[in-house]
Parts: structure tokens; C-alpha cells; sequence
């Protein structure tokens, strides 16, 4: 059975060439930038990392990840995120950033800091406690020609804008015949923390994933915090940006030079033989940590960041589930109605004759989240937990 290619977002609410006739003169001046870009020179890199729907060529970004080991500078990936605003903002005079505490308090996890400073009040707009306002405001915003930036405080608190992100983000562009698009970024902070009680600590990839015209990443690192951030803002495509809570204070060096990442294209985390490890977002650190002792135990496990949570990477995923036969999904969504539930019916539907086992899924526990430190971690998978699962699926 051949393997999918990655998809495109072909679902209904993707870009089409029609543009709104309102929003041209921020196209032209966008179409401007690109081109300048286009012309910079080789020590800039801008040229040919600029596409327009911000899918990067893979030899760009992997020799973007070359030069961040040798050269580059350390940052944080809220700081890695930061410098992907400011790079954008600086490029593009369409880009500006709409949320709670954005401007003054620089953001609750100060992705934003000294944002308003630079750009000013009104591309660094505050705003009251109010996400469905915002969020549509937001929405109008991209209709109009801007490429807003909607950060939620906390992911958990988008479900009061879910009918703007739901009816008006991912299906305006199907709705309104194609002219309009709605090149809009909703960001923000999400995932299980550090006793941040039930309804700080929840995780909305399952919420929106069924929603048409919508696509989804999740950041890991703080090379791709940048490379996705930056990609989703030029993108002609709603894109929802999932950061995790615990992941703002990991460092890590990246290139000087500017790169973006593939907005559909899985990372190989780990090359391997015996198993493939399909995971994302926090979770990746618990299955690398796993991934040390099987390989004590003798296990060779192939470990992918999946990133892209719609569309999946289905390119990536089946040429490594052709090589080594066997899945493990591990996640830290719910179980139900998951992304791990979407990801093994997808590797069901297109690669079952590769498969030498059963495809095995590791979800948090369908519960409120405890404010216990004890209780927490119960619900949240856990490294001996991917050890013996993999165990199982070798046997």
C-alpha cells in the first residue's frame, strides 16, 4: 500500500487565489516584502526561505539546524518565540499581536516583552478579559488584510472563543466564495503544568482538530518555536499554535540567520529499527527519556515529533512504520476523541499492511486534572509507562 503524501489542507477553507478586494492594498504591501526578500543576499538566507504558504524546502531547514550546532545563539523558546515576532513584525507592517496583558505585562509567560515598546499600542493591542470579542476581532482583522496574531493566556480559556475560531476562522474562506482568507495565528499556553488545577491545565488539540480549514502545530523546541511561529504567520491559512506550559524555560542554540519550518512536516527525533514512537509537544522529552533505557534493554526505537497535528506528516510517518512494522502513539491529550485516536485510524487506513502488531496508544487519562502533584502525574503518561508498552509491542 502506498504512502500518503502530506496533505496540503485540500479541506474545504483553504487559501484559494481569489484575494478580497478589501484587504489589497495590504497585499500589495506584502507582495513588496516578499519580493524584497526574495532579492536579499546570499548571507541573509531570506530569499529562498520566503514561500507563501511558509512551507520551507527541507534542505533549508536542515541546513538552518546545521548551523544552529556550530554557530548561533542560546535562547529560551519563549525567547525563541519573541524573536520570531519581532523578526516578522519588523518585515511585515501587517503582523501585529491582539490579547490580554500582550502589551504593558509583555504576556503571561513574556513571549511578548517590550513588544509595545517597539511597535507601538495599536500593533501590540491589550485587551479587556474578553476572548470571544477579541478572537473575532481578530478574525476581522485577517478579512481585512492584517495578519493578527491571537494569543489566549491560557489555551483553556479559547473555549470561550470557540464559536469565532469554529464557524468564522476555519470556514469564512469556504463561506464567503473564496474572498476572503484568513491569515490569522491563535497561540498560547497549554498542557498539564505544575498543579495549575483542572481548568489550567487543559489540552484543546482534540477540540479543534475536527474543525474544517483549520490546520494545528505544536512546538517542542525552541528551534521549531521559531520556525513554526514564523511559518504560521506568513501562511495564508488559520493556523492554531500550541506551546506547552513547562516547555517556555527550555534552552537550546539556534541559527543567527533567519529559517522557518515545514508547517506540515513531522521531525525525525531519533532514527531507529524496532518500533516507531510517534509523539509530540512535552511528551517528546518523556519518550527520549524512555528511549535511554530501552535502548540499555536493547531496543532501538524510532522516536518522531510529529509537529504538524493537522494535517499529519503521513509521508514521514509511513516510510518509518515500513521500516520498522510496529507504532506507539504517546501523547498527553485525552484519549478519547485524541489525536492519537485520529493518528492510528489514519496509519489504519493507509499503511494496516505494514503493520506486524497492534497499534498502541498512550493518552492521559480521561479526568479532570487533579491539583495534586501525585494525582497529576497519575493521569499524565509517564517514561516506565512507554518502556513497557514498547516492551509489549516487541514481544
Amino acid at each position: 500500500m502506498a504512502a500518503a503524501a502530506p496533505s496540503t489542507l485540500h479541506a474545504v477553507g483553504a487559501v484559494a487565489s481569489a484575494k478580497p478586494r478589501s484587504a489589497a492594498p495590504a497585499v500589495a504591501r506584502r507582495s513588496v516584502r516578499v519580493a524584497a526578500a526574495a532579492k536579499g543576499g546570499a548571507g541573509s538566507g531570506r530569499g529562498r526561505l520566503v514561500a507563501r504558504n511558509a512551507v520551507a524546502a527541507k534542505a533549508d531547514e536542515a541546513a538552518a539546524e546545521a548551523g544552529s550546532k556550530s554557530g548561533g545563539h542560546e535562547v529560551l523558546m519563549f525567547e525563541a518565540l519573541r524573536e520570531a515576532l519581532i523578526e516578522e513584525m519588523n518585515l511585515d507592517p501587517t503582523v501585529c499581536v491582539i490579547g490580554e496583558d500582550v502589551g504593558h505585562y509583555g504576556g503571561s509567560y513574556k513571549v511578548t516583552k517590550g513588544l509595545d515598546k517597539m511597535f507601538g499600542d495599536l500593533r501590540v493591542l491589550d485587551t479587556p478579559i474578553a476572548e470571544n470579542s477579541f478572537t473575532g476581532m481578530g478574525v476581522g482583522a485577517a478579512m481585512k488584510g492584517l495578519r493578527p496574531v491571537v494569543e489566549g493566556m491560557n489555551m483553556g480559556f479559547l473555549l470561550l472563543a470557540y464559536n469565532q475560531i469554529s464557524n468564522n476562522c476555519g470556514m469564512l474562506h469556504y463561506t464567503s466564495g473564496g474572498q476572503f482568507k484568513i491569515p490569522i495565528v491563535i497561540r498560547g499556553p497549554g498542557g498539564v503544568g505544575r498543579q495549575l488545577g483542572a481548568e489550567h491545565s487543559q489540552r484543546l488539540e482534540s477540540y479543534f482538530q475536527s474543525i474544517p480549514g483549520l490546520q494545528m502545530v505544536a512546538c517542542s523546541t525552541p528551534y521549531n518555536a521559531k520556525g513554526l511561529m514564523k511559518a504560521a504567520i506568513r501562511s495564508e491559512n488559520p493556523v492554531v499554535l500550541f506551546e506547552h506550559v513547562l516547555l517556555y524555560n527550555l534552552k537550546e542554540k539556534i541559527p543567527d540567520e533567519e529559517y522557518i519550518c515545514c508547517l506540515e512536516e513531522a521531525e525525525m527525533v531519533r532514527p531507529g529499527e524496532h518500533v516507531t514512537i510517534l509523539t509530540y509537544s512535552r511528551m517528546r522529552y518523556h519518550v527520549m527519556q524512555a528511549a535511554k533505557t530501552l535502548v540499555n534493554k536493547g531496543y532501538d526505537p524510532e522516536v518522531i515529533d510529529i509537529r504538524s497535528l493537522k494535517p499529519f506528516d503521513l509521508h514521514t510517518i509511513g516510510n518509518s512504520i515500513k521500516k520498522t512494522h510496529r507504532v506507539l502513539i504517546v501523547e498527553e491529550c485525552m484519549r478519547t476523541g485524541g489525536i492519537g485516536a485520529s493518528l492510528r485510524s489514519a496509519i489504519i487506513d493507509n499503511f494496516w499492511d505494514y503493520l506486524d502488531a497492534p497499534i498502541m496508544c498512550l493518552s492521559s487519562q480521561d479526568v479532570p486534572t487533579p491539583y495534586a502533584a501525585t494525582l497529576e502525574d497519575a493521569t499524565v503518561v509517564q517514561p516506565a509507562q512507554i518502556v513497557a508498552a514498547v516492551e509489549q509491542i516487541c514481544q
